[in-house]
Parts: structure tokens; C-alpha cells; sequence
């Protein structure tokens, strides 16, 4: 089976902390439209001519992200649906999701998704508190991100995550823990939480070295995520990646293909692609993604990894979950050397408690989850 990605570069505010490649104009927006067709078209042959058998399977799982997806009207979607399904088998694809801001959930555009292809909304409401919000520069009010979710439930969308962001210097550990207990009691069955983080030539990054605004504090974020992992645990949720709670039944099976090594084609531009060991990736620029794709051509780079490449992806995205790195696998994939190599790395984790073995998979605890990106790092093969 195998995933497509689709990023709208758009959105009608540009939040202060997000560094993801959109646009606030929509100047372009009938042009990109255009040529996302056109790319779809374009990309039809991806999966056929690296997976033969596994690409008559079809698509299992679909993601409209962005920048923002909802931006789009109605009849922009469904033109993009009709592209899909003429260039793609479709009859077995089983998640559809859609990003969405809490602004532009209308009772009458929930209603027309829900009655279509979608089948799971992610809302990116980051915050229920107006201090947050304004931190941020978000655009909706806590009372619309409170009203989406009820419509959405309304409107028979039972696949349902939201966005939430802890470590912001506005929000306290007691409005966080209200967050999340709104979250719980509004019935929201997929949670994913990111803590703060200030990405270079972001607004954020520049109001903080400016000292208009107070810097990010590592000891509030690893608070709050403490706060976070024993609350979602206490009401049922699991933690089943670093930044993703569910209960039973509601992982995102999109964002699995990413952990677990699924293909998926990426289209618009910013968006990567992933098939057999090679990743691509479509120029982070509208305007030049617009002009190559109207003479003809994907604008693309790529690379291809090397076998210690692809040991260190799997050792990274791995232990993001809660099944944490096989080291069964490790060995059958990349042999005896490397196996030992990764063990003794990993001795002084486990000896910290950072990292427990379990049935020959390494996984960390929920000390070592907030550490995720650094022992990975030095797990890594050099070579």
C-alpha cells in the first residue's frame, strides 16, 4: 500500500512561530490549482514504476496539509479528488484527512466533507486560551475552536485529531492541564501536542532575539510534556508516537506510513516524497513550482540512501514510537556489525533509564520521549 501528500501553500494569516513554506497571498492561487492538476497527472506512474505488484493495491491513505488545506472551497476539493481517482486506485484507500483551521469550519463545508471523500479533519487549534492565540498571531478565537470540534462531531466525523502546542511563555501548567482536560470532555478521540520550538527566520525567533517577546524555557516544555504523557495516559489515550495520543482505533494511519518506512508521494510544492530507499522533494517555491510544472517538468530534487542512511532513518523514526527500534530487524537489514554498534550505544540509555529493552526492541521512556531527537543522534552508524 502507499500514501499521497498534498501541500496547499496558503493560509490567511501567517502564524508568528511556523517556518512550513506558504503564502499569505493568494495571488496564485488559480495557477497553483492548475498545476497541482496537471502534477497529479504528471506523478500518476510514480508508485507503478518502483512497486509493480504493491501498486495495484491502490492509495490506503491520503493527506491535504499545508500551509492551510481549508482555504480551498468546496469545488476546489472535489476537483482535486476527480484528478486523484482518475490517475489512481482509490477503492481500497481508507483515511482521508483534511487540515483545517477553526475559522473556516462552516456548518455547511463540514457537512459537504464528511458527505465526500474525507474522513478524518485535523484542526490545527494549537490553543483554547486568547493569551496563547495572540502570542502566536492565530487567527480564530478560543469560542471558534471549541464550536469546530462540536460541528465536526455534528457532522459525523468520528476520525478527528486536533493541534495543541505546550512550552508557549504565555500558558501555565494549570491552563495546559484545562487544555487538555477540554480536549478530553469535547470528546476528541486523536490528540497531537508539539512543544514550542523557534525555528531560524521565523517572526517568533525574530521578536525574541529582539527581546520583544520572552524566549522559549527547555524546563517549561519537559514540564508540560510530563503533564501531558500522565494526563493522556490517565483518560485512556496512547502514546503511540512522540507527538501523537489516541485512543484505541484512532492512530493517524498517514502519519504510520512516515514511522514505518510506506511509500508516498509527495505533490505542491515543499512536498517530499519517499519510495525504495530514495526521498525527493518539490521546490519550496510557488511561483518557480507553478512555471516547471506549466513547461512540463516536476521540480524535484532527490537523493539516494546509502545503507547507513537508511539505518539511521529507521533507528530515528522508530523509536518516535511506542514500539520502539527491532533489533531483530536491525540485524536481518543491516547484519551482525551494526547490530553490536547500535547496543553499545544504546547501553548507557538503558543503564540511565532513558531506554528499556522489551522483546528485543528498544524504546524509550517517557524521560527519554523528550530526548527523542538527541539519543538518536548519537545511536547514529558513521558512515
Amino acid at each position: 500500500m502507499a500514501g499521497i501528500y498534498i501541500h496547499i501553500p496558503f493560509c490567511r494569516q501567517a502564524c508568528y512561530y511556523c517556518n512550513f513554506h506558504f503564502s499569505v497571498s493568494f495571488r496564485n492561487m488559480d495557477a497553483f490549482q492548475k498545476a497541482l492538476l496537471k502534477e497529479i497527472t504528471m506523478r500518476s506512474a510514480f508508485f507503478k514504476d518502483a512497486l509493480h505488484s504493491e501498486a495495484s493495491e491502490g492509495i490506503d491513505t491520503i493527506y491535504i496539509g499545508g500551509g492551510t488545506p481549508s482555504v480551498l472551497g468546496t469545488s476546489e476539493l472535489s476537483k482535486i479528488f476527480e484528478q486523484l481517482g482518475s490517475h489512481f486506485f482509490l477503492e481500497n484507500t481508507t483515511e482521508v484527512t483534511l487540515e483545517a483551521n477553526p475559522d473556516d469550519m462552516t456548518v455547511e463545508n463540514l457537512l459537504f466533507l464528511r458527505q465526500g471523500f474525507v474522513n478524518r479533519l485535523s484542526i490545527g487549534i494549537q490553543s483554547f486560551s486568547h493569551a496563547d492565540l495572540r502570542f502566536l498571531n492565530r487567527i480564530h478565537s478560543p469560542g471558534q475552536a471549541v464550536e469546530s470540534v462540536k460541528n465536526a462531531r455534528k457532522a459525523g466525523f468520528d476520525q478527528l485529531t486536533i493541534d495543541l502546542i505546550y512550552g508557549i511563555p504565555t500558558l501555565s501548567d494549570t491552563t495546559w492541564k484545562d487544555h487538555l482536560a477540554r480536549a478530553v470532555d469535547l470528546g476528541v478521540p486523536h490528540v497531537s501536542a508539539y512543544a514550542l520550538t523557534v525555528e531560524k527566520k521565523t517572526v517568533l525567533d525574530h521578536m525574541i532575539s529582539k527581546g520583544k517577546a520572552p524566549p522559549v524555557s527547555d524546563e517549561q516544555c519537559a514540564r508540560q510534556f510530563d503533564i501531558l504523557c500522565g494526563f493522556m495516559e490517565k483518560h485512556g489515550y496512547l502514546h503511540y508516537e512522540i507527538s501523537n495520543f489516541a485512543l484505541p482505533g484512532h492512530f493517524s494511519k498517514h502519519n504510520l506510513s512516515y514511522w514505518t518506512g510506506v511509500p508516498y508521494l509527495g505533490l505542491g510544492p515543499s512536498a517530499h516524497s519517499y519510495i525504495q530507499g530514495k526521498r525527493f522533494w518539490n521546490v519550496a517555491n510557488t511561483s518557480r513550482y507553478i512555471a516547471c510544472i506549466n513547461q512540463g517538468s516536476v521540480p524535484a530534487d532527490g537523493e539516494i540512501l546509502s545503507p547507513a542512511q537508511e539505518l539511521n532513518e529507521y533507528v530515528m523514526t522508530s523509536l518516535r514510537t511506542m514500539w520502539g527500534c527491532d533489533l531483530q530487524k536491525v540485524e536481518e537489514n543491516w547484519g551482525s556489525h551494526a547490530l553490536k554498534d547500535l547496543e553499545k550505544k544504546a547501553s548507557n540509555y538503558l543503564q540511565s533509564g532513558l531506554m528499556m529493552e522489551k522483546m528485543r526492541h528498544l524504546v524509550l521512556t517517557r524521560k527519554g520521549k523528550f530526548l527523542a531527537d538527541g539519543i538518536a543522534a548519537n545511536l547514529f552508524t558513521i558512515k
